[in-house]
């Protein structure tokens, strides 16, 4: 029973990582598979392979190396000096996203629930470090009660797709976008997100020590995510191609559901943001915790206090450029681990 609790804490963490902002709007889905039509279900496929494989490789190294954070995984990967500077890279790139998901997060209270954006900020840098003050069991609780209700809510997208007469449209809808692109696409979108969620895959893998937990973990929760993504590719290819003047298509598939249904989906929004930046930011924290000898509570202060200082900028300017930027770098990292055999493989 305790092996089975362990496996479902490591799927819903390892969900709740990955699925973001981007990925509750919809934008993500659009953009990296359901653009291409037909071809997006098979990527959807091949991005599920390879978050179920890499997600668990990188947990099992740093089960077996014990890794303190996620520094000590790029070392055993790639050698001291490119693991080093891999790292200080990742460094940068976890606090830009964690701006991004910041400013997300203010951004809904302002638009969606009439708060100011600055009383936003602030709501959600309070319960971040509340839930960061307690570590990795306190971020594995918060995923345990968000990731349910995600997939509730996914349920409920595909059940009203399926009564729709264009239930049918992500087998048959066809695209002028290239085979290429879209062969593609899968593996730009798995190294975006396998490498950032990096920051909270290793001090998960470090934690649990058996590997069978791990191993089930990462297919349960590769498995979800690949679900979700389905799901979401089939909901948005029946309302194709209308739903893409939509800022957020899923917002505009919940919104013929009910006003309800559509106030839900805005806290699971920002509850699906709120997991990922807690995610982030522990994963810079334990990083610098490595490099300097201060508190991690303090460390967490100066994380938060970066990030409100970024935010500052706002959602769209921040979006538009760190994440084409992030992308193009972390299909790098994608290759390299996929290539590279560490000693826990070759033994």
């Amino acid at each position: 029973m305790n092996r089975l609790v362990k496996t479902i804490q490591v799927a819903f963490t390892y969900m709740g990582t990955i699925v973001g902002a981007g990925f509750a709007t919809g934008q993500e889905i659009l953009q990296f598979f359901t653009r291409f039509g037909y071809w997006g279900a098979l990527a959807i496929i091949l991005s599920t392979v390879l978050f179920i494989w890499l997600g668990a490789k990188m947990m099992l190294i740093a089960s077996t190396i014990k890794a303190a954070s996620y520094e000590a995984v790029n070392k055993e990967l790639f050698g001291e000096q490119i693991g080093h500077w891999i790292s200080m890279f990742m460094l940068v790139v976890l606090c830009g996203v964690s701006s991004v998901m910041l400013a997300g997060a203010g951004a809904i209270f302002t638009e969606h629930w009439n708060i100011s954006y600055q009383t936003g900020l602030l709501l959600t840098l309070i319960a971040c470090f509340l839930v960061l003050s307690k570590g990795m069991n306190a971020i594995m609780a918060v995923n345990s009660i968000v990731v349910p209700f995600m997939l509730i809510f996914t349920f409920i997208i595909i059940a009203d797709t399926i009564r729709t007469p264009g239930a049918d449209r992500w087998l048959l809808l066809s695209s002028d976008h290239s085979p290429i692109a879209a062969w593609a696409s899968p593996f730009l979108y798995t190294a975006f997100n396998l490498s950032l969620s990096q920051a909270v895959l290793v001090p998960l893998g470090a934690q649990i020590a058996d590997r069978k937990t791990i191993i089930r973990g990462a297919w349960l929760g590769g498995l979800g995510i690949g679900f979700m993504l389905l799901a979401g590719h089939i909901a948005l290819s029946a309302h194709m191609p209308g739903i893409t003047q939509f800022a957020i298509p899923m917002g505009g598939i919940a919104r013929g559901l009910g006003s309800t249904v559509q106030w839900i989906y805005m806290i699971l929004i920002f509850a699906e943001i709120f997991t990922t930046l807690i995610a982030d930011i522990y994963g810079v924290a334990l990083q610098l915790q490595d490099r300097i000898s201060i508190s991690r509570t303090w460390i967490v202060l100066a994380i938060l206090t970066i990030c409100y200082l970024v935010s500052q900028v706002g959602f769209g300017p921040l979006l538009s450029t760190l994440y084409p930027l992030f992308g193009a770098i972390s299909i790098g990292w994608l290759v390299l681990l996929i290539r590279k055999r560490s000693s826990s493989e070759r033994s």
